[in-house]
């Protein structure tokens, strides 16, 4: 992808603004406000680590999904070095690239970066031209909204487009447009950035909405595409673990809670406690790099539908679930832990289609089938974070997941869900219907995809349960939108449910299952800090 390039338009001097809007402050102070606090932000952002993960899908003019592309990395804006964790085929060092033989983009991460940021070097009234536009509110924070344009274009690529300012600190919380040279030849493409406050005074990126649907002026090919960034992982620093001690509270030297009665443990017992320390390893890596969310309330509604069916099987497993923070669709397991990432737990339409994907990894625990115990040695989850996808691969075998599959419809078929699998049968002809255009959302990184030539052959008794799939029948749901289901906070990683009534659909098209949608926040403003990762951020804001 061509580099966005971050050189906003302010206002030239000419600022004309209602009386009203402003009590006595002038326009050219306000503008030193917002000039100065967005180069606050640019020093805030050297304190930064966050992890990115843009996800792209190109459309036919049909609007409907063609390809799709993935990237994940850990930014390091101090050193300017960006550290990719994955990324697939299509991300090359070129901005922006198309091969005409088969319409190609090909993207490169720093294009996705910059549009986090609205000028990098030169973000100054000199260079941009302000335009007052209107007083809006974007959530629960009133903004002031300016037009802003480039001074001279041709110097540099600047950014073009309006601009949103809390009215309180003159903070810029989200802009939207392009970037520009003034040269016809390059092409840039039309974003959305958003940022969340996330300590008072401190605003940082969160979500970037892109949407591409324009003839270039050099290319005779038109050519869509819409694309979804997310940046997390803010109070997650190397290190920032320490300051967990100082939370800890000895209530009483002389207590010790021994949870083995006897001392000893039997071999059995042993061999279970190890494949355990493999587990917790795992997990705790996962966290520290932001990539598996903090225990919450999510957690808690995915171990209802397990204890489910657990009772119902007459299971005593004591399994419990976690999530993933990553958009690809895939699971695992290791000895009493269900990983599922956010990405498929946002498509999934209901309940009956939640048991389905839970089923199956409690079933590998059913079965007992090994966790990797290579990571219970303390080395082993010891190694740069740009291998992390690759050395904690845990994904199952073929003859494992054979097993899994048909103990799954048997668990399923004893459950609570057993007069749904209609459902999560019609959920897996949606996925099969779009599989093939979705590569790189049904890839799995760390664990078991979702989608397989022989997993859905497992699961072809669900799909031939479920009634056939009608695109066109608006009151059939078989998948969601991503973003559906789960709210990330980029500050502390814990996620939520989102509580929103749903919206009756006007026509069949705004189904979307599986889409990438615009980003439209509902902003707030940084409540009293609470805990290690809320003192943390409230520190950052202070020491600026």
């Amino acid at each position: 992808m061509r580099a966005p390039n971050l050189f906003f338009v302010l206002f030239a001097g000419g600022l004309t603004l209602a009386p009203a809007a402003f009590a006595a402050e002038q326009a050219s102070e306000i503008v030193d406000k917002i000039v100065a606090g967005e180069q606050q932000f640019l020093d805030q952002m050297k304190d930064q680590q966050p992890v990115l993960e843009a996800y792209i899908q190109q459309m036919t003019p049909a609007d409907t999904v063609l390809r799709d592309d993935y990237m994940l990395m850990r930014l390091d804006m101090a050193t300017n070095v960006d550290k990719p964790i994955t990324e697939s085929s299509d991300f090359h060092k070129p901005f922006f690239r198309l091969d005409f033989t088969g319409h190609k983009l090909w993207f490169r991460p720093a294009g996705f970066v910059r549009m986090a940021f609205v000028d990098l070097k030169d973000f100054t009234s000199d260079s941009y031209q302000f335009e007052y536009l209107r007083r809006e509110f974007l959530g629960d924070v009133r903004c002031l909204v300016f037009q802003v344009t480039p001074r001279n274009p041709g110097d540099g690529s600047r950014f073009l487009g309006d601009i949103w300012v809390d009215d309180d600190a003159y903070r810029i919380v989200r802009f939207n447009g392009t970037f520009t040279d003034g040269k016809t030849s390059n092409l840039y493409f039309h974003f959305d950035s958003w940022r969340v406050n996330t300590a008072p005074n401190v605003w940082l990126p969160a979500y970037v909405y892109v949407e591409e649907g324009n003839q270039a002026p050099d290319i005779k090919e038109k050519y869509r595409l819409k694309a979804r960034v997310m940046f997390w992982g803010y109070g997650n620093k190397p290190g920032s673990r320490l300051d967990e001690l100082s939370e800890i509270h000895i209530d009483s030297p002389n207590t010790v809670d021994d949870k083995q009665a006897s001392g000893d443990m039997l071999p059995l017992q042993s061999q279970r406690e190890w494949e355990g320390e493999a587990e917790q390893n795992v997990l705790d890596k996962l966290e520290r790099s932001g990539l598996l969310a903090p225990k919450g309330d999510v957690d808690k509604v995915l171990d209802t539908v397990v204890r489910n069916l657990e009772v119902t099987n007459h299971l005593d497993l004591d399994a419990h679930c976690r999530v993933l923070l990553t958009t690809p669709m895939e699971s695992f397991s290791m000895y009493r832990t269900i990983v599922v990432s956010r990405g498929l737990l946002d498509v999934l339409p209901d309940e009956a289609s939640l048991a389905m994907v839970l089923a199956e990894e409690l079933a590998h625990l059913a079965l007992g089938q090994k966790t990797p115990t290579a990571f219970a040695f303390g080395d082993s989850t010891i190694f740069d974070e740009n291998e992390i996808l690759q050395r904690l691969n845990v994904a199952r075998t073929s003859a494992e997941m054979d097993a899994a599959g048909k103990k799954a419809l048997e668990l399923l078929k004893n459950s609570p869900y057993a007069g749904k699998l209609g459902d999560a049968g019609l959920f897996l002809k949606e996925l099969s219907a779009h599989e093939q255009n979705l590569t790189n959302l049904v890839r799995a990184h760390l664990g078991n995809a979702m989608v397989s030539r022989a997993n859905m052959a497992r699961l072809a008794a669900l799909e031939e349960s479920a009634p056939p799939l009608q695109e066109d029948k608006i009151d059939q749901i078989a998948a969601l939108p991503l973003g559906s289901r789960i709210k990330l906070n980029p500050w502390s990683d814990e996620i939520t449910l989102v509580k929103t009534e749903e919206l009756p659909l006007r026509s069949a098209r705004e189904k979307m299952p599986f889409e990438i949608t615009p980003v439209i926040l509902h902003l707030s403003r940084a409540e009293a800090p609470a805990g290690a990762r809320s003192s943390e951020s409230a520190q950052l804001g202070a020491s600026r």
